[in-house]
């Protein structure tokens, strides 16, 4: 039996199917941060930061790769000098051929990405974006194929990222015609004779995709088309595609107190203590949330109707105009961001089924404060 080489490209690009790099902000830096697309890897590590705790329990553990929600270099680097933390780092990735991969804003953004994930444990239910950062453009694909291959190309198509729409695959239109061809001098068609007009019983077949989805879909519907030249059409649409951007907005499922919101709060993300503002029997049902730091869209969470908002690293003056405009803080810390390691491992472990690759969650404690 024939063992598949997983390498680090396929473990990237099931990520970027998930949350693609282009939904991160620009002044993230997300992706490969350390080593090799190529190199094999059978042993992935998730973690929300990259400190030097977290590579010496790679080292231990034999870890090929790992995939940080934070990513390790955020700001250029003008030097790499290994008398600092951040030089020691990256010397003990190299040395120990530990790539690094990071998933941050992209993942923050992406449907089912970090912010989705604190909706889910606090049970916030019907929530839309609270910060839409971009809308996927969409493109639609006309291909004429023989009537014989129709359903070889329109599966091609669509296992590719093709007529997705909703929770519906496969979505094309096809109508029927007949196409007219003259092979000429040097080609071998597949159908018809050289200097011979020929007469075709052809499918129209038609379907819209993200334009990022336009490259594969094409390559697949090239392989899969019985013709040496294909012919196709693409054309730009109006439709929108879906919307993408950080924090959500939503309500509770149940109308609780803020007061027993913040204890809430406690146990979903697991941290034992949280800073608030507000009158704590203040009857609360609209949540916005967002991962992170998330100071600079309290406007946008007042303007969309939250009773509170919950973030991290809320600062003092911030705090106190939420206060000011009737908009209850609860601030649990950055680091509630954790929830991610669960996640990512879940979706990691239901797209590849093979044995060969093994993903654990680092047990590293990346939190910088102490709570007395």
């Amino acid at each position: 039996m024939m063992t598949t080489i997983m390498r680090n490209v396929d473990i990237f690009k099931a990520m970027e199917s998930w949350a693609p790099l282009n939904l991160a902000y620009d002044w993230d830096n997300v992706g490969l941060q350390i080593g090799s697309f190529h190199k094999p890897v059978k042993k992935v590590m998730v973690t929300l930061d990259v400190l030097e705790t977290t590579v010496d329990e790679a080292i231990e553990n034999d870890v090929d790769l790992i995939i940080a929600h934070h990513p390790l270099l955020f700001k250029p680097l003008k030097q790499v000098n290994v008398d600092t933390p951040k030089g020691i780092i990256i010397q003990k990735l190299l040395q120990n051929n530990i790539s690094v991969y990071a998933a941050h804003t992209n993942l923050d953004s992406a449907n089912g990405g970090v912010n989705d994930m604190l909706c889910d444990l606090l049970d916030v239910q019907n929530t839309e974006i609270l910060d839409q950062n971009t809308v996927e453009k969409l493109v639609k694909l006309a291909v004429f194929v023989p009537k014989t291959h129709a359903g070889e190309v329109r599966d091609a198509m669509s296992e590719n990222g093709a007529g997705h729409i909703g929770n519906y695959s496969h979505c094309t239109f096809q109508s029927p015609g007949q196409g007219t061809f003259k092979p000429l001098e040097g080609t071998d068609p597949y159908i018809g004779t050289q200097g011979d007009v020929a007469f075709v019983d052809e499918v129209k077949i038609e379907t819209i995709m993200p334009q990022s989805k336009l490259s594969p879909v094409l390559a697949a519907m090239m392989t899969a088309h019985p013709y040496e030249e294909a012919a196709y059409d693409i054309y730009p649409v109006e439709n929108s595609g879906t919307a993408y951007g950080i924090g959500r907005i939503g309500t509770l499922s149940q109308e609780s107190t803020l007061e027993t919101l913040c204890e809430q709060v406690k146990t979903a993300f697991n941290v034992p203590s949280v800073r608030v503002t507000g009158d704590l029997a203040k009857k609360v049902s609209k949540v916005a949330i967002l991962g992170g730091s998330g100071e600079k869209y309290i406007n946008k969470a007042k303007k969309m109707g939250a009773d509170v908002y919950i973030t991290g690293d809320m600062t003092f003056h911030v705090a106190q105009d939420a206060q000011e405009m009737g908009l209850s803080i609860i601030d649990p810390g950055h680091h509630v961001e954790k929830v991610m390691k669960d996640y990512v491992k879940s979706f990691l472990e239901n797209y590849f089924t093979s044995d060969e690759l093994e993903i654990s969650i680092s047990k590293a404690n990346t939190e910088p404060f102490q709570f007395i």
